[in-house]
């Protein structure tokens, strides 16, 4: 990302003309990686976000609020310890560095003055806070670390980390920009603050499209740049999927760049929740669909091995019937099956026991199988059941555009049976907090009401809660896919209205783009329960079928 110098500049600027003398109300850490300061500054109320995280950290304020955890972590304890009730006096950074300090102060009941200062080091995996006191000692810091160049624990002397770039602020004049960068591109990036993206925009903005710089280029570049740090009317525009600096040509909103960053990484961040939450949602649905795939497989063996049955039972019953005739000890005989028109057939026998225990032991075999084949076919059915509903699963995934999207199928799956493992192992803490909205999709067609679902829990509730009896109920054939409900409210429906129903079905199910597709629809009351009681699962009866 491009929170490089330049940019914490102009955050940093807006901040002071907002947040000085401010009193600090709330802290909270909603996260690892993000501290949460609530400032008063008469008459307004500011919310300044810390955010360490290795690739999206920046500071600034924010209007988006984060869930916070039932008990705040120790880091956020020593801050509200330290910093409640404080005012900030201070809050700069060092040339062009992603370093903060903000100085706060306070007096005690005694009327005591005290300072502390923290520091907001914002360098990718190496991003860090740290609360000093008076004296510079580190009181707190969100991460410790011990290595040759610093030594950041409770109780150390803080001290800035080592820096080898050029801090272009301390540059008197062109000349000394001109020795340091020459003709090279590359050589911009010896200076401290300056990313990829903010020198990738210069070129593009004063037409550079060479990498050896020309004398009169160069000496634009560096007016660009110092226009850029010094102008008061600057701001953070969208580039390439990412942001910089540039001069603005009107006046700004208060606050501007602090909302843009504020809004950019809230996009982000939900984007990418979202993405990684679709993602770690469908590899647990397909684990599991995988497993029960393989579970029908050993059932279908099982199945298999039972197929045969009967042999064993005829087996038992012609040998009983032949036991005169089988006086001695043999592996093998040939008897008459009057089950097959009185053809031989072939009956192995075990020489170690008696000709009447050969046909117990083909009894027995047969009473087992029996048994096996009983048990195995009710495990199939309900096997092929956890298979439709997990196949739905992995359509309503498919088709969630959004984290709320994702957390309803979360919320739907946590009470299933088949995720009780995981949910117990990795979502135990998680679970209470995914908080869904039931309400379905709605649409006018016609002027007539209709309603349709995301996910298998908003069908559930559109069939078993909202429909009334004479609604008009609708499911494209034999697939998944939505269930779309249309109240006649007692006004008469015409094809017109039962076709774009039949249209809206087709579109949110898994046969949207096949042709030809069978929607049947029927009275809400004719559709019931499926007897797995699987969410989403129904039978239906009485229905008439439409092609879309």
């Amino acid at each position: 990302m491009a929170f490089d110098g330049i940019v914490l500049k102009k955050i940093v600027d807006e901040l002071n003309t907002c947040i000085i003398n401010s009193k600090v109300d709330k802290i909270f850490q909603p996260d690892n990686n993000t501290i949460l300061l609530g400032l008063y500054a008469a008459p307004n109320n500011y919310a300044l976000n810390i955010s360490i995280h290795p690739e999206n950290y920046r500071i600034h304020l924010t209007t988006h609020s984060k869930p916070n955890p039932k008990s705040a972590p120790s880091f956020c304890m020593s801050l509200r310890k330290n910093l409640l009730g404080n005012k900030i006096s201070n809050i700069s950074i060092s040339g062009l560095e992603r370093i903060v300090k903000i100085d706060f102060e306070s007096h005690n009941d005694l009327n005591e003055f005290s300072t502390r200062t923290m520091f907001i080091e914002l360098m990718g995996k190496f991003s860090n806070i740290i609360l000093v006191n008076s004296e510079n000692i580190i009181i707190n810091l969100l991460k410790a670390s011990n290595s040759s160049i610093r030594n950041l624990k409770i109780g150390e002397k803080y001290t800035l980390p080592p820096n080898s770039k050029i801090d272009f602020l301390s540059l008197t004049d062109y000349t000394k920009f001109q020795e340091f960068v020459g003709s090279n591109k590359k050589n911009l990036t010896l200076f401290a603050g300056f990313s990829q993206i903010f020198i990738q925009y210069i070129f593009e903005k004063l037409n550079i499209a060479d990498e050896t710089i020309s004398s009169s280029n160069l000496i634009k570049i560096y007016d660009y740049i110092k226009s850029i740090i010094e102008s008061e009317n600057t701001e953070i525009i969208n580039y390439k999927d990412n942001y910089c600096v540039d001069i603005s040509n009107s006046s700004l909103p208060f606050l501007k760049n602090n909302f843009f960053i504020d809004d950019f990484y809230y996009n982000k961040e939900n984007e990418e929740l979202y993405k990684n939450s679709k993602n770690n949602l469908l590899r647990l649905v397909l684990k599991v669909l995988e497993k029960c795939t393989n579970k029908l497989n050993s059932i279908n063996s099982k199945i298999n091995e039972c197929k045969d049955i009967n042999k064993y039972k005829i087996y038992g019953e012609l040998i009983t019937a032949n036991l005169y005739k089988l006086k001695e000890k043999v592996s093998y005989i040939k008897l008459e099956n009057y089950y097959d028109n009185n053809n031989l057939i072939e009956i192995p026998l075990d020489i170690s026991i008696s000709p009447n225990k050969n046909a117990e032991k083909y009894f027995k075999k047969y009473n087992k199988l029996k048994n096996t084949l009983n048990i195995v076919s009710k495990q199939k059915e309900e096997t092929e059941v956890e298979l439709e509903y997990l196949d739905s699963l992995v359509y309503s995934i498919k088709e969630a555009y959004t984290i709320d999207d994702i957390n309803e199928i979360i919320s739907e799956i946590s009470d299933n049976e088949l995720f009780k493992d995981f949910f117990k192992k990795s979502l135990k803490s998680s679970k209470d907090k995914i908080h869904t909205s039931l309400d379905p999709q709605k649409c006018i067609i016609n002027g007539f009401t209709v309603l349709y679902g995301k996910n298998n829990k908003q069908n559930d509730y559109i069939t078993f809660k909202l429909a009334k009896p004479n609604d008009i109920w609708f499911h494209v054939q034999k697939m998944h896919g939505t269930h779309v409900l249309l109240k006649p409210d007692g006004k008469n429906i015409s094809n017109d209205v039962i076709l774009e129903c039949a249209k809206l079905c087709k579109q949110n199910s898994k046969a949207k783009y096949s042709l030809n597709v069978a929607v049947d629809y029927t009275l809400a009351k004719n559709v019931k329960r499926h007897p797995s009681k699987k969410t989403g699962m129904v039978l239906y009866t009485n229905y008439k079928t439409i092609i879309v």
